[in-house]
């Protein structure tokens, strides 16, 4: 099967995650403790990130691109990051409002995008500069969150916080962007 490969099998291995990633702060922690399940978890959540950066390089690197990867790579991200945030704000350690800000741009740039396939125009909307550096912020905020740990006198709970406020206000930034580029298709 020609879309199988290691890029693909890559982005499922981080969509099998995702429950594990789940059962980690919803089985009971008297095993383990708080601080050993974070350890794990973020292993996990940092290990995802890397095959997403990874996937894709390889992917172009052997010539081993398809429609289906460009469809779940993207799909497979927004998994990982929405279900992290709501273990997060399950947890506490993230405002209500900051994962509404997330998701919700997730959502409607997902939907722009799909629309503006549709029209013809997805090009519009590719990614941009901004989307990287909103992607490369969450992808270090969401481990330091989920770590919420003191390491060398670095409170990596407070690195968190302040990324994920730079994340969504970079959320924000980017879907005003997307929706400005995409304005002219809107109208027609």
């Amino acid at each position: 099967m020609k879309s199988f490969n290691l890029p693909i099998t890559l982005t499922w291995l981080r969509i099998v995650v995702i429950p594990v990633l789940v059962a980690l702060y919803y089985l009971p922690t008297d095993w383990m403790g708080e601080h050993l399940r974070d350890d794990i978890a973020t292993i996990f959540f940092i290990a995802a990130a890397v095959t997403d950066w990874l996937d894709g390089w390889l992917a172009r690197r052997w010539n081993q691109t398809s429609n289906f990867g460009a469809f779940l790579d993207p799909v497979a991200d927004k998994l990982m990051v929405c279900t992290a945030l709501l273990v997060l704000l399950n947890l506490q350690r993230v405002d209500s409002f900051i994962v509404l800000i997330i998701i919700g741009r997730e959502i409607t740039v997902s939907a722009l995008r799909e629309w503006m396939a549709s029209v013809g125009a997805r090009d519009n909307v590719a990614v941009h500069w901004l989307g990287k550096f909103k992607t490369t912020a969450q992808m270090i905020a969401i481990p330091c969150l989920l770590f919420h740990q003191t390491v060398y006198n670095i409170d990596l709970g407070m690195v968190g916080e302040a990324l994920i406020i730079v994340a969504a206000i970079l959320t924000l930034w980017s879907m005003v962007y997307y929706l400005r580029k995409a304005w002219p298709q809107l109208h027609a």
